[in-house]
């Protein structure tokens, strides 16, 4: 009763918000001038556990897990207080000449737990970075540098895959291939070459998507055979094209990719920013392939989703590669931030609670309910394909449900059914016209249900 007498203020202070916002704010990734009539502007006041908290007190399912960041909930009080303690004892050190237990400790339990591949020189080393994109333009930094201190001059180019996603800075971009990022800044942006994606939904009549992934495979071998002493390494994000609208392939894949890069002398980087933690089924992504990258970059849900945070871990022989009396010999790559003692403790935290909760058993029942709950709607009139790779779940939609006909862009398939969705208290954040779920690890069967029910209203309101 309290709170519905509250309600009209806690309205009038959200369009005060708004308004603030609006005036001052120059949000990401988003048309500014469709705010706030056509997309909403929505100001949150604070998350608990799976559900955000708006200042005119609605509650809305954090589906998206606020840009796949968040594993176990908002304001997880285990991750808070690690942070709350770090910040009274050493807040931010610089990281070169200096040191600190976090950024230690931190390394060494990642290094410990990174896909490891019977025979191969494993993950040794961790450099720090501020967020994804930051990791991924220091791995390829890395690979290229090298190369360049073996003296293969001839390796500078880059393979990544079409569809790809790995970050909007100018090296991330480059090896990206979403147009809508990439286009307008293609003038400034390095050449690489693009290998035709694994991804699952391309299969032909008749083809597994095993068979998909065979075929992939073959034109990578193809792309770097015709490079041959070219290339300096093959970027990809395991499993899951995420940015890319979901797409899954089948983890032979990743076999084949780790054959071709050995055969013609190519590194392998591995982009786990969206897929590792836990988010596909396993820890990472790469351990379904039971193949490991000479390069690992991680960020997103490595704090928890509580602060900026990126780890690209390196092989032993790679780190020795840049160990020389010269400076230019050396990797003179930095951020301000690097290795945050903050960041670090909430990381350490958060892989605490990998530990004491056993994470990745209960993901594997939520995803079991997911693929329930996600099932039936193979069956709506305009969904082409049902997808999941353990706690993502995808559904494209097209008209008609036919795989070859996409809706006209002027239809805002996406866009309608994010609004009916947050109409309904759920966020969904579409990827053109493809609906995801990614919650956060807490999500109950409870919340799941209210999220399918929401799901299958807006794909129906928006598709009509």
């Amino acid at each position: 009763m309290r709170e519905d007498l509250h309600r009209p203020a806690m309205i009038t202070d959200a369009d005060q918000w708004r308004s603030r916002d609006l005036a001052v704010l120059w949000h990401p990734c988003t048309q500014m001038r469709e705010h706030p009539g056509t997309l909403p502007l929505v100001p949150i006041e604070r998350g608990e556990g799976a559900w955000l908290i708006g200042r005119d007190g609605r509650r809305y399912l954090d589906a998206v897990s606020s840009w796949w960041t968040n594993l176990f909930g908002h304001a997880e009080p285990r991750i808070a207080a690690a942070i709350a303690a770090q910040a009274g004892q050493l807040e931010q050190v610089i990281l070169a000449g200096f040191s600190h237990q976090p950024a230690v400790e931190l390394a060494e339990r990642l290094l410990a737990i990174a896909p490891r591949e019977t025979g191969r020189d494993p993950l040794a080393k961790v450099f720090y970075a501020d967020n994804g994109s930051a990791g991924v333009e220091v791995a390829l930094k890395m690979a290229f540098h090298w190369f360049h201190n073996r003296g293969e001059h001839r390796r500078r180019k880059f393979v990544a895959l079409e569809n790809g996603y790995h970050g909007e800075t100018l090296g991330a971009l480059a090896v990206g291939d979403v147009p809508l990022y990439r286009r307008v800044y293609a003038p400034l942006l390095a050449e690489a070459l693009f290998a035709p994606s694994p991804d699952s939904f391309l299969a032909v009549e008749g083809e597994s998507p095993a068979d998909c992934a065979r075929r992939a495979a073959d034109a990578l071998g193809e792309l770097l055979e015709r490079h041959a002493g070219e290339v300096c390494a093959l970027i990809l994000e395991p499993r899951v094209q995420c940015a890319g609208g979901m797409r899954m392939h089948d983890p032979a894949y990743l076999a084949h990719a780790r054959a071709l890069c050995d055969a013609h002398g190519v590194l392998m980087i591995a982009d786990e920013i969206a897929t590792g933690f836990g988010r596909t089924g396993s820890l990472f992504a790469c351990q379904q392939a039971g193949i490991q990258p000479d390069l690992l970059c991680l960020s997103k849900g490595l704090t928890g989703g509580f602060l900026p945070l990126a780890a690209v871990l390196a092989t032993q022989s790679i780190y020795d590669g840049f160990l020389d009396d010269s400076r230019e010999r050396a990797f003179l790559h930095s951020h301000s931030y690097t290795g945050n003692p903050l960041a670090c403790a909430a990381a350490l935290a958060s892989l605490d609670i990998f530990e004491t909760d056993d994470v990745l058993a209960h993901n594997i029942e939520t995803a079991g309910h997911m693929a329930r709950l996600a099932a039936p709607f193979a069956e709506l009139p305009h969904v082409a394909d049902v997808r999941q790779a353990g706690m993502i779940v995808a559904f494209e939609l097209t008209r008609d449900g036919d795989r070859r006909t996409p809706f006209e862009a002027s239809r805002r398939v996406g866009l309608r059914a994010y609004r009916s969705a947050l109409d309904q208290g759920v966020v969904l954040r579409p990827l053109g016209d493809i609906v995801y779920w990614m919650p956060p690890y807490c999500v109950t069967p409870q919340q799941l249900e209210l999220l399918a029910d929401a799901t299958r209203t807006a794909i129906l309101e928006a598709a009509a």
